[in-house]
């Protein structure tokens, strides 16, 4: 079990020189995950070495420009490089719309399935599971329909406790798939075997909390709870509250109170204003109420 996140872009608003608008790619318990795709997207896989054939599902947040205009260059890309493999795509409801309509108007033939899921509950929903993790949405509060998602992998099954086990001469080794599947053993003296004495807990799951533009939100805190890793927008210094406010953002200090409140192992923020050209003072500021913070600057990977 491992989580890995690198970083294309943690910028807001326009691309610059040095400053690429939203992007991540999600590595965990052997699934990867594209998150947002704001432009630029692909040539920060490339610079970075993110494999495109690794990703066949994406995540976008909200339908700003920097948050999803990389997505049909890359879909198109896709197409050039003869993908065959099915990509989902989850997103707000219109984004099937926009998608399909810049594909066929630039006569981008993608010859491989594109499949939508597009979202528009107000309430956290799980979206996407298989065996080894699940995503849900984290309602968020921005000027157009926002979600975070939640990436949780799935708990691993109990491991067997052999030295226990060899205390009971009964139990053979046919009865290793029932003791991982959670079974209790009975002896043949109808004595039960609690489980819990066979078996050793397996390690706790590893989570990541995306939380893209937003206000800040303190509701999302019961489902962001001790997340391991959380990622959180931090447009503004509190100096601009006001301005966080009305554009409905958040500053570094609402960022680092919801870590804090959430109980999160360690908080990343990006999404930075081009106003400031210091982003050291984003970290500065968030680390006076979360100390464990960190800055999403591109290229950076955190790993657990």
């Amino acid at each position: 079990m491992s989580l890995s996140l690198t970083i294309l872009g943690c910028h807001s608003a326009t691309p610059r020189v040095n400053a690429f608008p939203t992007s991540q790619y999600l590595e965990i318990n052997n699934s990867h995950f594209l998150i947002d795709c704001g432009e630029g997207t692909q040539r920060q896989m490339r610079k970075y070495k993110v494999g495109f054939s690794s990703i066949n599902h994406i995540f976008i947040s909200h339908l700003h420009g920097d948050h999803f205009y990389g997505l049909v260059g890359l879909l198109s890309t896709y197409g050039i490089l003869s993908r065959e493999k099915e990509l989902h795509i989850y997103g707000p409801k219109g984004i099937k719309e926009v998608t399909l309509l810049q594909l066929k108007i630039s006569q981008s033939h993608a010859q491989y399935p594109i499949i939508f899921h597009e979202l528009k509950s107000k309430e956290s929903e799980l979206i996407f599971e298989n065996d080894k993790v699940s995503v849900r949405t984290i309602p968020l509060n921005h000027r157009v329909y926002t979600n975070g998602y939640l990436f949780t992998e799935k708990e691993e099954p109990r491991k067997l406790h052999l030295q226990n086990i060899s205390n009971y001469k009964e139990i053979d080794k046919a009865d290793y798939l029932n003791i991982k599947a959670g079974k209790d053993v009975i002896l043949s003296t109808g004595e039960i075997i609690p489980n819990a004495e066979l078996t050793l807990p397996p390690k706790k799951p590893l989570s990541f909390a995306f939380c893209s533009d937003t206000k800040y939100k303190p509701d999302i805190i019961p489902i962001i709870k001790n997340v391991d890793l959380l990622y959180h927008e931090a447009t503004f210094l509190s100096d601009r509250e006001d301005l966080a406010r009305k554009t409905k953002h958040a500053t570094s200090k609402q960022a680092a109170k919801i870590a804090k409140d959430a109980e999160v192992g360690q908080l990343i923020i990006g999404h930075y204003s081009g106003r400031y050209k210091d982003i050291s003072l984003f970290q500065k500021e968030a680390k006076e109420i979360f100390e464990n913070t960190e800055l999403a600057e591109p290229g950076k990977v955190f790993e657990i």
